[in-house]
């Protein structure tokens, strides 16, 4: 029995988006935009009055962001990170900005979706399109999940087998518990939950900090960094590490997460009060962002300054990645640091991807569950593939795994990307907060840039598999 909705948390729909009490007519654009909301147990949970001023509001607003930006600094945007650092210099500091660019964008739709129609992506394709279509997103969906669980759950295992020898199955189950860490907080109230990855995502730039100071990088190189080249796409190699790293950097699922945890403000559900919550909730989200920006840009850097150029250009593996910190930088602490960081950054990853997975197994599928169910549930299947890898692998491969799942991620991005634009900038489903037009524009360009790089990845990986390559 699903449970029921406050009467707070029913939104009053903007034009063309009855509320959930009245009858939904068959050409709105929402074939059934009635039911419970996006995590209906915490679902405006967090009041926010209307008179509170700009940073009492703000602080009202902040956290949502915090958690999607974990998404973005996760183990899988460590392999790629280190990949192109050691292999080519500072060259692609340029992708991760762009990409950071283009998911504060994203993210932006992604919030305003779920401010203004009370539904987060997962249920909107759900109310939009045909079943089979919806089945569809939901797969694609869930093998990225899956491929992101591969890379967060991997990485904390090694964190765990490189800080306390650990052995990698093992440390695999262990990221399972948070599972219980997400139910216990969650029941504690959103917010326990928003100060335990505010305070991990805090260790994890204190000790990148460390590592950028006593790691000396060249600061005009790191500058000119930031200029995209055109040897980007036409370096196929370079081209495999840049698509990795927009696959690592604009995740989807954090597409669908946002959409659904910005409705845990009780702001008030009129066209004011939403207003007020996209203002709000995206300065939230760019300000996280851009943080999640320094963090990637961090890792890229010390990768450069300490292996590119030398021996050890090679270096994508976060295990020898660690090994080889303290010795070629001569300080002790640093590899001990760089692997506190790694854990600090599974374990975030894990809880936020956690809760994606509930989500999207809602929203496509309308499953209504037991909240403990459903959390195991979504974790076995996330966490299924991580065992076997780990327990096949070892360490060996484990960095090449981790770049190919975040590869695995940009190819589905587009799946994600092209419903969230699609439904922002139709009036029937957005009312007055529909996009602008010029916004429209740069959202179908940013959609483009994402879907063509990887059709060109595609057309080449079959190029060398038919040559035999």
């Amino acid at each position: 029995m699903s449970d029921p909705i406050p009467p707070h948390a029913a939104p009053d729909g903007p034009r063309g988006i009855p509320a959930p009490t009245e009858p939904v007519p068959p050409d709105d654009g929402w074939h059934t935009a009635v039911g419970q909301p996006s995590l209906a147990e915490v679902h405006s949970s967090v009041p926010v009055g209307m008179n509170m001023g700009f940073w009492r509001t703000l602080l009202a607003f902040s956290g949502p962001g915090l958690m999607v930006a974990v998404g973005y600094m996760d183990p899988g945007n460590w392999a790629t990170d280190l990949a192109g650092g050691a292999r080519f210099g500072y060259t692609l500091l340029s992708v991760i900005l762009i990409s950071n660019l283009m998911a504060i964008l994203l993210q932006h739709l992604a919030l305003k979706l779920g401010i203004v129609s009370g539904r987060d992506l997962a249920q909107a394709c759900r109310d939009h399109y045909s079943r089979p279509v919806t089945l569809f997103l939901w797969v694609l969906c869930e093998i990225a999940i899956a491929a992101c669980d591969l890379a967060e759950v991997i990485g904390s295992a090694i964190a765990l087998n490189l800080l306390m020898g650990i052995p990698l199955v093992v440390g695999v189950v262990i990221t399972a518990l948070d599972v219980l860490v997400v139910l216990f907080l969650q029941h504690k109230g959103f917010r326990y939950i928003e100060c335990l990855v505010g305070a991990l995502i805090a260790a994890i730039s204190g000790c990148f900090l460390y590592e950028i100071i006593v790691s000396h990088p060249a600061v005009f190189p790191m500058l000119v960094g930031l200029i995209p080249r055109a040897q980007i796409i036409y370096n196929p190699d370079m081209l495999y590490i840049a698509i990795g790293i927009l696959g690592a950097t604009v995740m989807p699922h954090n597409l669908y997460l946002h959409s659904s945890i910005v409705q845990t403000r009780a702001y008030p559900r009129t066209d004011q009060g939403k207003a007020m919550a996209i203002k709000f909730a995206t300065i939230d989200s760019t300000v996280a962002l851009f943080l999640a920006f320094f963090i990637n840009a961090a890792i890229l850097v010390v990768s450069a300054a300490t292996f590119h150029g030398t021996e050890h250009e090679g270096v994508a593996d976060i295990a020898d990645a660690y090994h080889l910190l303290s010795p070629t930088l001569g300080v002790p602490l640093a590899s001990f640091f760089f692997a506190i960081a790694l854990l600090a950054s599974g374990q975030n990853s894990t809880l936020t991807g956690t809760m994606a997975g509930q989500i999207v197994m809602e929203g496509f599928l309308n499953i209504r569950l037991r909240p403990w169910m459903r959390r195991l549930l979504t974790r076995v299947i996330a966490i299924g593939p991580a065992v076997v890898v780990a327990a096949m692998y070892g360490e060996t491969g484990v960095g090449k795994l981790l770049v190919l799942s975040q590869v695995i991620l940009s190819l589905q991005l587009s799946f994600a990307v092209v419903p969230l634009v699609m439904f922002t900038s139709e009036k029937a489903k957005m009312g007055r907060f529909v996009n602008k037009p010029w916004l429209q524009t740069v959202a179908w360009i940013v959609t483009l840039m994402i879907i063509v790089p990887n059709v060109y990845l595609l057309w080449q990986t079959f190029r060398e598999w038919t040559s035999g390559k």
